[in-house]
């Protein structure tokens, strides 16, 4: 497993990421609900291959996705980089309005009193005493950066976080946050929507984090399943579901998206690797700074995902992958 630092701390993360969104369930991801075991199976699959970095969030599954994990970590806590995030929270204690999903209203605040309520809650139901890497779910300019960054840099004397981090965020976000952290810790990692389908905010925001000395984290490198096969393409999702919201699922799209996988095929074909890994592989390329956040479920997709760091593609071929996309991209993809 390749290694690196978490921006300028002395945390080593594996380039490869487990993504649980998955795993919260719900109406978000419609066609299953997973189980401690499942959990356990998964960090298992991880620990095999080398992968220690884990994300997740409160409002995955509404808490659903920190509890299972924290089953699921007992008595190997310190085998894993446990990161989680701040910000949204469905505790009806002030904050913008973010969604209502599931019975829950879910507000976006980065107050110093939401965050750390957030941390407190977050500790309890992953059974620690400390977060690893903490970030800023969704970055909000209702409320003032300079308390948002102290609050975040106090939680790191306090040991109760090691490091932290935006998402959903621009560019200049990340300048603000750095700025209001002066000589201080300051953003180890940014969480951002990156994908060979819209890679466009992405190449944006890396001259900023080389400028900082910040890892690029993303996430949606594979569209939510949609460029691991062109079978993936008939599936049915419900309403609700994050699959049904996003351009791939129409039709008029199809044809693009079969092209594109008969053009990848003898690349994929020459480097015996799946269409999944050769994306991942692809998204590496990209910057040399990037952890690879991948929603793995299944102990199999942990051993295809690690398949990407065995695929060294070559500049000729990165510019194939990238013409055969180029009629569909989209320059914006607000999931």
């Amino acid at each position: 497993m390749n290694m690196q630092k978490l921006g300028t701390t002395d945390i080593d993360v594996s380039v490869v990421a487990l993504g649980t969104w998955g795993l919260g369930g719900g109406s978000v991801w419609s066609d299953r609900d997973s189980t401690v075991q499942e959990a356990k199976s998964l960090l298992d699959a991880c620990r095999d291959v080398g992968i220690n970095y884990i994300d997740t969030a409160p409002v995955y599954g509404t808490g659903v996705s920190e509890t299972l994990l924290g089953e699921a970590l007992k008595g190997r806590r310190n085998d894993f980089v446990l990161q989680t995030k701040c910000s949204l929270n469905w505790r009806n204690e002030g904050g913008n309005f973010h969604y209502a999903r599931d019975g829950y209203t879910v507000n976006n605040d980065t107050r110093p009193e939401a965050i750390r309520r957030d941390v407190e809650d977050s500790l309890r139901r992953m059974q620690t005493d400390y977060l690893d890497s903490l970030i800023v779910h969704y970055v909000c300019k209702d409320f003032p950066v300079e308390d948002t960054v102290g609050v975040l840099e106090d939680l790191i004397q306090e040991g109760k976080i090691r490091a932290y981090g935006l998402s959903n965020s621009q560019p200049d976000d990340l300048r603000a946050y750095q700025n209001a952290a002066a000589n201080r810790q300051g953003v180890s990692v940014v969480q951002e929507f990156f994908s060979i389908l819209s890679p466009f905010h992405g190449r944006d925001y890396f001259p900023v984090c080389k400028e900082s000395d910040t890892v690029f984290q993303t996430y949606g490198v594979l569209e939510e399943g949609f460029l691991t096969s062109p079978a993936f393409m008939e599936r049915k999702f419900e309403k609700t579901d994050i699959r049904s919201r996003i351009p791939w699922v129409d039709p008029a799209c199809h044809a693009g998206l079969k092209r594109a996988f008969a053009l990848w095929t003898p690349i994929a074909e020459a480097h015996r690797c799946s269409f999944a890994a050769l994306v991942e592989a692809w998204a590496l390329t990209q910057f040399d700074r990037m952890s690879l956040l991948v929603g793995m479920r299944k102990p199999e997709n942990v051993a295809d995902t690690v398949r990407c760091l065995d695929v060294t593609l070559s500049a000729d071929e990165v510019r194939a992958m990238e013409k055969a996309v180029q009629s569909i991209q989209v320059a914006v993809l607000d999931k």
